[in-house]
């Protein structure tokens, strides 16, 4: 009897060279995958001990290490890990070793795939792996570069404008920063504070009061240590006819420039002498300071993704003096996006209003970009936000306490943003009342202090009626504040959206 009846065909049974290659191919996947979930396993597998050890433990190294950072940013250390990693050396080892690491890789990578022994595949199977190997190692290179591209951008901007200088002690239990906003127009010889506003920030709670004074005001008073209290003892004013020949407070900066020999090592004269006049004028020493262009403030919002705010009163483009005149408006209404152009003219336009007006948009736009920003829009959108800041012309805000202040915001966001605007009728900014000036300041800060839950309550919307003869108001009771110059909270004078 013959027995070919009982054989399976040839068709259903693969021969053993297909059987080889499809082996040869899983084993090139697999020793593939190892090396994408623990590089240096695939080595350890086929034999190689020694390439092995060496590239699974800096792999367990690095988890290691990214564990360990995880957990210290959920500790008191997370300020002082957040100013380690923006020190621009750090940045810059990362920037190198980030392409060095995913060179390994991608070595480790071609190896595995070589150990699968590619010559016992079949030609699919090496069009396959190969292709795969490929990607895989593209994508790694990819990603590599912009991570490094990335350090590399951070590394610049930390070290370019946040040199240090700046006092990081901490001020009676406050950090007091002042925020000057400058314009370099093409009519101004150099760049110009137009808006100087300190923002006091509780060191413990975050809780910020902002104090703002007007440009126009004179006599500011030198501190005794500057250079510039000998030739004007009295403070700063000058007796002239013409308003715009007046000594005003934002022309500081520009005196000092023109003094610098006065001031010799310091890098920006104009700042330290504006800073010396308005600790002196509030009673605050000043921890840090930060100066902004007009133009980065533009490109800042944009790359932030705009603001939104509730807006009151509509408020024009352009200038009456200028060649195009006042071409456009920024009408009122509820939730209104800004891009940056849009908040730029909101924040500085000064047609059909005062300075004093200008100053209290000015501190709505800032309560809004304190509210409105957060950690993944910083994430996303970095790149946009780190060529932003170059626009900043100055700060002596130190890397190491970046952390701090990023805390601090953090934690201010969800409390009322006090607020004091020295204008009329709070003062008369020709002729100001420095001792009302420094105890309105104190005031306010000891009202926000004692603040412990912050109640909607605060915020001011109408006139205060003055307590009739009938009153039986106790005496020590204080009216709520009303007025737009002083406010216990931002969003009474111009609401922020969301």
């Amino acid at each position: 009897m013959t027995t070919a009846a009982a054989a399976p065909s040839t068709g259903a049974m693969l021969s053993p060279l297909h059987r080889s290659q499809g082996i040869a191919l899983r084993r090139s996947l697999v020793l593939m995958g190892m090396t994408i979930v623990v590089p240096g396993s695939a080595q350890l597998a086929v034999g190689k001990k020694g390439l092995g050890r060496i590239a699974v433990r800096t792999w367990m190294t690095l988890i290691a290490l990214l564990v360990v950072l995880g957990v210290l940013l959920l500790t008191p250390l997370r300020a002082a890990m957040i100013g380690l990693y923006a020190n621009p050396v750090t940045l810059t080892v990362l920037q190198w070793a980030v392409p060095v690491l995913a060179l390994g890789w991608i070595l480790l990578l071609a190896d595995s795939w070589w150990l699968a022994n590619p010559r016992h595949l079949s030609t699919r199977g090496k069009l396959v792996s190969g292709l795969l190997a490929v990607v895989l190692a593209l994508t790694s290179g990819t990603v590599a570069w912009g991570a490094s591209t990335a350090f590399a951008t951070q590394a610049k901007l930390f070290g370019n404008i946040f040199a240090g200088g700046g006092t990081t002690q901490v001020q009676n239990g406050r950090i007091n920063v002042l925020l000057l906003g400058g314009d370099a127009g093409a009519d101004r010889t150099g760049l110009r504070p137009d808006s100087m506003t300190v923002a006091s920030i509780d060191a413990e709670t975050g809780r910020t009061v902002l104090f703002s004074l007007p440009r126009n005001m004179q006599h500011a008073p030198f501190p005794a240590d500057s250079p510039l209290h000998a030739k004007y003892p009295d403070g700063y004013f000058c007796h002239v006819k013409n308003l715009s020949d007046a000594c005003l407070l934002n022309g500081v900066y520009t005196l000092a420039v023109q003094n610098k020999k006065l001031f010799p090592g310091v890098k920006y004269p104009g700042v330290e002498a504006t800073k010396g006049v308005i600790e002196e004028t509030l009673g605050l020493k000043i921890n840090y300071w930060a100066m902004i262009d007009l133009k980065g403030f533009q490109k800042l919002i944009n790359a932030v993704g705009g603001i939104r705010l509730d807006i009151g009163k509509r408020v024009p483009i352009g200038s009456l003096h200028g060649p195009k005149g006042v071409y456009d408006w920024i009408e009122p209404g509820k939730n209104v996006k800004l891009d940056g152009f849009h908040a730029l003219w909101f924040a500085r336009s000064r047609e059909y209003s005062t300075d004093y007006e200008r100053m209290i948009r000015q501190k709505c736009v800032m309560n809004a970009m304190l509210k409105q920003l957060n950690p993944t829009t910083v994430l996303t959108k970095f790149q946009d936000i780190a060529s932003a800041g170059e626009q900043i012309v100055a700060t002596n805000v130190p890397t190491s306490e970046l952390g701090t202040l990023l805390d601090l915001a953090a934690k201010g966001k969800s409390q009322p943003m006090g607020s004091v605007s020295f204008t009329p009728p709070l003062i008369v900014p020709m002729d100001p009342d420095f001792a009302k000036i420094r105890r309105v300041v104190a005031d306010k800060i000891a009202a926000s202090e004692a603040t412990a839950t912050p109640s909607a309550s605060a915020s001011a919307s109408g006139a205060t009626t003055a307590p009739t003869s009938g009153s039986t108001a106790k005496a020590t009771t204080k009216p709520k504040s009303t007025s737009k110059t002083q406010t216990d909270n931002l969003d009474s004078v111009c609401k922020v959206s969301g």
